[in-house]
């Protein structure tokens, strides 16, 4: 049995990422990308989150294309509304999303 070395815990009880995703301050924003399409940017990551599986994850809720690239989530279409409940049930702070 693996023991995390941050918290001691089994790797099955680890709670390192929990309490990662509870303290990060992410940042929810648009832009326009070519030909006027509009893109959701989901930025503000920490290191120790795997933000590939949370882009997927994403993706899936929202039921649209999107793609993870220099620490960010980038989602096509205006979803600014819907991600702030979707990233507090994934365990992250509602709290801390800010939306702009």
């Amino acid at each position: 049995m693996e023991i995390c070395p941050k918290c001691g815990l089994p790797e099955q009880a680890c709670v390192c990422e929990q309490i990662v995703k509870s303290s990060q301050r992410i940042k929810v924003t648009t832009d326009k990308k070519r030909y006027g399409k509009i893109v959701t940017v989901v930025s503000g990551f920490d290191n120790s989150v795997d933000v590939k599986k949370t882009a997927k994850a994403l993706k899936n809720e929202l039921a649209c294309g999107g793609t993870y690239k220099d620490g960010r989530i980038e989602l096509q279409g205006d979803h600014r509304k819907r991600i702030k409940p979707l990233l507090g049930k994934m365990g992250f702070d509602e709290d801390s999303v800010d939306e702009e």
